[in-house]
This record gives C-alpha cells, sequence and structure tokens, in this order.
C-alpha cells in the first residue's frame, strides 16, 4: 500500500456517522481530506503560496464548491456534455464557505489561498452542502497555512417541533425552519436560512443547538490535526509596520477625522472630506518616501484612524454617522407603478439606498428550469438582484454576474417566497428584478421591501407584506461596551463587527443572513439585536403597507390572463392529441398558450391569452374535449355525415351520436333526402340514451318538437 491514511469519525444522531479521511487523495496539496456521510463523499483541498502577493493588504482568499454530475451518475446538459460555469448553487455554497473561513486568517497573511471542494460521490437524499464548509475546514487543520480554525457548518431544521441536525432532502421538505450555521468551538461565525415565520427566540435557540454539535466537528479537527503535527502553523511575514508612521498618522489626523465622521454628511462627501485629510497628510513626504510608505499610511488611517474615530463616536457618544439614534431607522419614501409597461413596479427609498424593483407575470413555459447534480424540477417564482457599479458612484464597466449579486438576490428570494403564492393559488410564474440605483446599506432589504411593493403593485395575493433591515454592532472587548445598530450604512457594515440581516412578516422571520466578525459574541447581545430588529422591521412595514395596504383587487389591463382549469387524469390525452395536434390546432386558432401538467392524478391546464375572446374560445375548445354527455341534455351540434339510416352530429368535440331517421321528426321519413338535412348543418337535439357496452349516444330531435309536425 502506497498511502498511510487517517481517519476520524464524527457520531450523528439516527444511527449516522460522518468520516474525516487524509492521506490518501490529492497529497500534493498543502491539505486535502475526504469528508464522507452515507454515499456522499467530498474531496476538500486548500493550495497556499509561499510568499505574499504584491502590494496586497487583504486575504486573498478564493473558495470554489463544485459538483461533479458523475457522482449521482448523470450525464451534465447542453451541447459539450461537460461541467462547465458554477451554478447559482455551487456559487451559493462557496460563499458560504467563504464567510465562515475568510474572518478567522491572520490579519497580517496575505498569500494567495485556494480552497477546493469537490463534490465526488452523491446520495440523492443526503445535502452536500451541510458537509462542505466542514471539509474546507478539516483541508485546512491537516495542512501548515496560518488558520484561526478549525469551524465547522451544519444545516438545521425544525421538524414537527423538533429540530434535526443535517436533514435529509425528504425530511427538509416537511421543517418550517431551515438555516445553515458555521461556528468555531467557541463562537458562532455565519447564520444564513429561511423559515415560515417562526420567532426571534426560536432561531436563537436552533443557533444553540447547531453550536452543540459544531463543537464535537470541531474537537475532531483538533485531534486530527494534532496527531498529524499540523498544529503548529508555517512562519511568515507579510506585512512590515513602522510604528513611528502609526503614531504620526494617528496623532495628526485622528482628531480631524473624528470631526468629519460627527458633520452627518452624506456618503459622498465625507468621503471626500477623508480622502482629502489622508492626501493631506501624505503630503508631507516626498515622492520617494510616498512610494515606500503610501500602503502603510493608506492602512494605519483606515485601521486606527476611521475605524476607531466611527466605533468610538457611537460607543462614547452614542451618535451614528449620520446623526441616527442607535435605533432608529432612515427615512423611507416609496412609490408604486412606477413603470406603466411593467406588469408591477415599485420604488423604495431608504436614505441613500434605492431599488427599483419590477414583476413580471409568465405562463408554466416561463418558469426557471433547475438542472442542478441532485435537484432537479422547475421554479415558479424567481427573484434577480443587480447592482451596477453607478449605484455607488463608481466609474467602471459592469462585467457580468457577480457572486455578491447572486447571493443577494437568494437572500432577498428566501424572504419572499413563503409569501408569494404558488400552484392552484397562483397559475402564473412569477419574476422579481431588483435594480439596485443607489448604495449605502443593505439594499438586500430594500430589494425585500421594494419586492413586496411591486408584488402587491403587480396584483400578486401575497399572503402577507415582507419587509427586511439589517442591523450592525459595535464592540469594545476591553471596556465591555457595546452598540447594536438598526438600518446600518455601508461604512457600518464595513467598520462594525457584526451585518445581521432579518426578513419578515407582522408574525414572524423569513429569511436572515448573519456574519459576525468578533469573538465571544454572547446569546444575549444576538437576542437584543434581534428584538431590535423586529422593531425596525416592523417599522419599515407601517411605510410599505402606507403606500399600498393590500395587493390589487385586479391585474393591470395589460396583464396577460390566465384561466386554469383542471381536468380528469384520462383526458389528458385527448386534450394533447396524436403527436400535440389537437393542443397545437387550439393554440393556433384561438392565439393561446397552453400547457398542461400532470399532478395527484389530475391535469391541471393553464390557459394563457392576450385578451378574454381569445381565453374563452380556448376554454370553450378544451371543456368540449372533456365533457361527458349528460342523458336529457340539449345539445346544440354540426351534422358531420349523413347515412341511410339517419345522421352522425357532433355534440360535443370529438364526440358524436346517432341521430336516427325514426327520431328527426314526429312523422315518418323512407329516405334521408326527404328529412331535408345535409352535411354542415346545425341542429338541436336531446340526448335520449348512452349505450352502457360501447359508449354510443343515441339522439333524438323529434323529442324536442313536443308533438308538433313539421
Amino acid at each position: 500500500m502506497y498511502y498511510n491514511a487517517t481517519r476520524k469519525v464524527i457520531p450523528l444522531s439516527g444511527d449516522r456517522e460522518i468520516i474525516i479521511e487524509t492521506g490518501k487523495l490529492a497529497k500534493q496539496a498543502d491539505g486535502s481530506v475526504v469528508v464522507k456521510q452515507g454515499n456522499t463523499m467530498l474531496l476538500a483541498t486548500v493550495t497556499a503560496a509561499k510568499e505574499p502577493k504584491d502590494d496586497c493588504d487583504f486575504m486573498p482568499l478564493s473558495v470554489e464548491y463544485k459538483e461533479k454530475y458523475a457522482s449521482c451518475g448523470r450525464f451534465p446538459g447542453g451541447f459539450l456534455k461537460r461541467e462547465a460555469r458554477p451554478s447559482d448553487y455551487e456559487i451559493l455554497v462557496s460563499r458560504l464557505i467563504d464567510r465562515a473561513l475568510r474572518p478567522l486568517f491572520p490579519s497580517d497573511f496575505h498569500a494567495e489561498v485556494f480552497v477546493t471542494v469537490n463534490l465526488i460521490s452523491a446520495d440523492k437524499d443526503i445535502m452536500p452542502d451541510a458537509l462542505a464548509g466542514l471539509a474546507a475546514s478539516a483541508a485546512l487543520a491537516v495542512s501548515d497555512v496560518p488558520f484561526g480554525g478549525p469551524i465547522s457548518e451544519v444545516r438545521v431544521a425544525r421538524i414537527n417541533g423538533e429540530f434535526v441536525i443535517n436533514p435529509t432532502f425528504s425530511q427538509n421538505v416537511d421543517s418550517d425552519l431551515d438555516i445553515m450555521v458555521g461556528a468555531t468551538i467557541d463562537n458562532i461565525l455565519m447564520v444564513e436560512g429561511e423559515m415560515k415565520e417562526v420567532s426571534e427566540a426560536v432561531m436563537l435557540d436552533a443557533i444553540k443547538f447547531a453550536h452543540e454539535e459544531i463543537k464535537k466537528h470541531c474537537a475532531a479537527q483538533i485531534e486530527l490535526s494534532k496527531e498529524l503535527g499540523k498544529d503548529v502553523k508555517r512562519v511568515y511575514c507579510h506585512e512590515t509596520n513602522d510604528e513611528e508612521l502609526r503614531r504620526q498618522v494617528i496623532e495628526a489626523t485622528y482628531d480631524k477625522a473624528y470631526e468629519i465622521a460627527k458633520a452627518m454628511t452624506s456618503k459622498h462627501e465625507r468621503m471626500d472630506r477623508f480622502d482629502a485629510l489622508e492626501a493631506e497628510f501624505e503630503a508631507r513626504f516626498s515622492e520617494e518616501e510616498l512610494a515606500e510608505k503610501k500602503m502603510l499610511i493608506k492602512r494605519y488611517f483606515h485601521d486606527d484612524v476611521l475605524k476607531k474615530a466611527m466605533r468610538n463616536m457611537i460607543l462614547d457618544e452614542g451618535i451614528r454617522l449620520d446623526g441616527r439614534r442607535t435605533d432608529e431607522i432612515r427615512p423611507i419614501w416609496c412609490e408604486i407603478d412606477y413603470l406603466p409597461g411593467a406588469h408591477g413596479s415599485a420604488i423604495f427609498t431608504r436614505g441613500e439606498t434605492q431599488s427599483l424593483t419590477t414583476v413580471t407575470l409568465g405562463t408554466k413555459m416561463d418558469e426557471k428550469q433547475i438542472d442542478d447534480v441532485l435537484v432537479q424540477g422547475t421554479e415558479q417564482f424567481v427573484l434577480h438582484y443587480n447592482f451596477p457599479p453607478f449605484s455607488t458612484g463608481e466609474a467602471r464597466p459592469a462585467r457580468g454576474l457577480s457572486r455578491r449579486e447572486i447571493g443577494h438576490g437568494n437572500l432577498a428570494w428566501r424572504a419572499l417566497k413563503p409569501m408569494v403564492p404558488v400552484g392552484e393559488e397562483n397559475p402564473y410564474a412569477v419574476r422579481v428584478v431588483s435594480d439596485i440605483l443607489e448604495s449605502n446599506g443593505s439594499s438586500s432589504m430594500a430589494t425585500v421591501c421594494a419586492g413586496t411593493l411591486a408584488l402587491m403593485d403587480a396584483g400578486v395575493k401575497l399572503k402577507k407584506p415582507v419587509s427586511g433591515i439589517a442591523m450592525g454592532l459595535i464592540t469594545d472587548t476591553k471596556t465591555g461596551k457595546y452598540a447594536v445598530l438598526s438600518d446600518i450604512l455601508g461604512d457600518e457594515d464595513h467598520l462594525g463587527d457584526m451585518d445581521f440581516k432579518v426578513t419578515g412578516t407582522k408574525d414572524g422571520i423569513t429569511a436572515t443572513q448573519m456574519d459576525i466578525k468578533v469573538d465571544g459574541l454572547s446569546y444575549e447581545v444576538l437576542a437584543k439585536a434581534l428584538e431590535q430588529a423586529k422593531q425596525g422591521r416592523l417599522h419599515i412595514l407601517g411605510k410599505i403597507l402606507e403606500t399600498i395596504p393590500a395587493p390589487r383587487p385586479e391585474f393591470k389591463p395589460h396583464v396577460p390572463r390566465i384561466e386554469q382549469i383542471i381536468i380528469p387524469q384520462d383526458f389528458i390525452g385527448a386534450v394533447i392529441g396524436p403527436g400535440g395536434k389537437v393542443i397545437q390546432e387550439i393554440q393556433k386558432s384561438t392565439g393561446t398558450t397552453i400547457t398542461i401538467t400532470e399532478k395527484d392524478n389530475k391535469g391541471f391546464v393553464d390557459i394563457f391569452g392576450e385578451n378574454k375572446d381569445a381565453l374563452e374560445a380556448a376554454l370553450a375548445r378544451i371543456k368540449g374535449i372533456v365533457a361527458m354527455p349528460e342523458v336529457g341534455e340539449v345539445y346544440k351540434g354540426k351534422i358531420r355525415s349523413i347515412v341511410a339510416f339517419g345522421a352522425f352530429v357532433e355534440i360535443l368535440p370529438g364526440k358524436d351520436g346517432l341521430l336516427h331517421i325514426s327520431e328527426i321528426a314526429n312523422r315518418r321519413f323512407e329516405t334521408m333526402e326527404q328529412t331535408g338535412l345535409k352535411e354542415g348543418d346545425m341542429i338541436e337535439v336531446k340526448l335520449i340514451g348512452l349505450d352502457p357496452k360501447n359508449g354510443k349516444l343515441k339522439l333524438s330531435r323529434k323529442a324536442l318538437l313536443n308533438g308538433k309536425k313539421e
């Protein structure tokens, strides 16, 4: 045997276990592990450059999560039949891993680090994203890369009132809470997930429940690291500091920066003044000196001046950059129906953050197609979030979709999803698009609020309106002081210790996303932040309802209409016809779009038309096909053919009955020529019999004449 594998086993509830194995695969990486649960296996690797990246004063971390179609015996879609660009799901999992790992690298470590997690074997009922954070951390634990972990991530679901760690796909269908929690053995780092209007207390209990499980995962990684001698990390020197220069920067700029911060100016004016203050200090040095010191000046000005000035101002004086109290929400104005051509539209502006959001209603064919490795199907409700550079005043081109846009859009989608009716309650495909036009904090929460407004403007019957708020935190570990901030600005997010987004209705939370940047945050502080978030959320909800108190009672005139009828399963084939001939002819002749979905032994027929007449014509044709003739009913039918003993009359689409020569009138005819009837005539007939053996229909015209002779 050419390898020496080391394994750790972590027991899970329900006779399950997680196995971490290293030393068998990808041994040339700085660290590699295989994490296994059931038939699901993740290969995680980490590699780090030996030298720091040039002119870099941040952590150059790249995280890639990739699912291999071969892991569950599937071919990739598309012409090339190979894995291509990352799916939205893979990007979202990559972000979950990144957000838990990034805060734990040393602040002075600037070598490029690449973390790759591949799904190499899949059990179709095990959710692999719940194992990805553990796999990434374990790869770091068995490497010599400096890292303040280990960490792990677990999914917590509440099913029938009980919390479950890492539920299966089938179990999770019945959950009313589904969150991912990332933490070290001591501290919570990250929370993200969706809920069906649960309380703040339930969410906090779920986080605590997750942390107890994570502690076991971290302990196993610590043992593994020690066994392999990887608990001592590599020596590095990626920063040179000049303490005298740091002192000069603080002495020359701190008081002035504090005054600028207290001036309550707009975002751009404040940043211009900070830039001018930094430039004023740099002017003390020659070009040669500045070439050497500029990076240090920039770092000291940011970390030791701007960050401390803003934090001290809040903690010591209770004053924020824009003059608000810690629990105060910025001014809000809203408008609906701003775009006359859209099916629904709204503007939501809170302070210097603005979303212009549209709603488009479509057919079954407009639904999003999902073809991930483990999840296939369609999504009736989608939400897209766009963050163009001009929203922050940046002069640069927009180049494709960023991971941030996908992440923020997913959070807003999760927030609104429980309240958007789908299925039988709403036959429309629904697309919400949020274009951020201004941004200074919490644009994803502006998207949630604008989305609620636009959906109600479109006439979508939301179960309840949803609002969202971003909370922040400023702490001082030395004094124990802290301040929870409602509706944070961009600078408060960037310079603060927590970014906590909470969305919900008046009755509970629907989604959350939290990133904690400090150690030792207590659950008491989290509880305070959640309660303060609830009050802010309800305030914002009030502003939304002032603008539009309920969804429009009717769709706008230019919204194409959908009629949905349910037909017996046995009639689906008759409506479609051989090779789709019948349904295609109905669509062509009426100018409608028709889709049929089979579910629960029924056929759900959606008819999508531009006007009422087209809808009614198509509806009549389909109802005719599926209608069951009833004895005693009178029908107006068309004579399809004449035979010696009578006429065949089509009383319903595709349903002919025999009008015998003896049932045509109250007198006797010897031949059909004597009746005067001919093919194509429209006549009224009564259904007088139905042969139970062969289903043949017996018609009478005589029965309608009431004894009168013709």
